[in-house]
């Protein structure tokens, strides 16, 4: 079983989290552009193509029509939330670790390990859940070649003057549904990965930069294999019209089983597998060298 960590440091975890966080972002967010657009693509009319054949033609027509900027559109959003929200994901792991420690030095199975990323799920979703409304609006919004908002704060602000704070948080169940069994599953292959890496007798502590990388490239592949249907359901539902969905995502997952089959709960897969292996490595590489320079630079913080 893999060993424990330092006594968790809010402060700390926020730093190396935060720029965890900002490492995933900046290489995985091209890829989440072209899911969001697949996920949210229109039903084409009888007899006409779709707007997107697949990942490839949404990722050519993306960067013949908006460049380099419409791979990037919506990221403010997600860059202004990383940093608190991978402090408190990261956070929210550890204190479930500690939760189930009968002592300091209590090794954690599995399952342990599970639940403690699940808690982490939970405490993520405040931050997320916003953030992703704000980001999935944005990201469809070239696409349609309408212009309705300027950018994240301007979004923010016209679903908050249009329906309040729900506005904000539509789609927080769903963002719940997605993230806290996929959060479980996240850390707790992380950490099996982690030790089965480990050389005997070594300590994960010292893992190889390639090994780290491995590692949480796997975690996020893992992650995304659980979390892909909640995830098209939470874009479809928090880029629709308001009143389009009043029982919610029930409605949702009913719209598109009837219209596009249980094939569609799947749509992006391929984006989304492209982008898990190298942002999750990035963001797992980014904590690590971060919370040892942490270490290093202030041991008693």
């Amino acid at each position: 079983m893999a060993e424990q960590p330092q006594p968790i440091s809010p402060l700390k975890n926020f730093f190396a989290g935060g720029f965890g966080g900002v490492c995933l972002v900046f290489v995985g967010h091209p890829l989440d552009t072209i899911k969001v657009r697949l996920q949210t693509q229109p039903k084409p009319q009888p007899g006409q193509p779709p707007l997107y054949s697949g990942t490839f033609d949404c990722f050519r027509k993306t960067l013949v029509g908006e460049g380099i900027r419409g791979l990037y559109r919506g990221m403010a959003a997600p860059i202004v939330g990383v940093t608190p929200m991978f402090a408190v994901c990261f956070f929210g792991f550890g204190l479930g670790k500690r939760l189930q420690q009968r002592k300091p030095d209590d090794v954690l199975t599995y399952p342990q390990l599970f639940a403690a990323g699940m808690l982490s799920g939970v405490f993520t979703t405040v931050i997320m859940a916003p953030g992703e409304r704000i980001k999935c609006l944005l990201q469809i919004q070239a696409a349609t070649g309408e212009t309705k908002y300027s950018g994240s704060l301007d979004c923010a602000k016209q679903l908050y003057r249009e329906a309040g704070i729900r506005g904000v948080y539509k789609g927080t169940v769903l963002t719940l549904m997605r993230d806290v069994p996929a959060s479980g599953m996240y850390f707790m292959t992380y950490e099996w990965l982690k030790n089965i890496l480990t050389p005997e007798g070594k300590s994960v502590s010292d893992l190889s930069v390639p090994r780290i990388l491995f590692a949480g490239g796997l975690a996020g592949i893992f992650n995304w294999a659980v979390a892909i249907p909640p995830d098209v359901l939470k874009s479809r539902f928090q880029t629709a019209p308001a009143g389009k969905y009043p029982n919610g995502f029930r409605d949702v997952l009913r719209e598109l089983i009837r219209e596009e089959g249980v094939a569609s709960l799947y749509k992006g897969f391929t984006a989304v597998m492209i982008r898990a292996f190298p942002a999750n490595a990035a963001c797992f590489l980014g904590f690590e060298v971060a919370m040892k320079f942490l270490n290093w630079v202030a041991p008693s913080l």
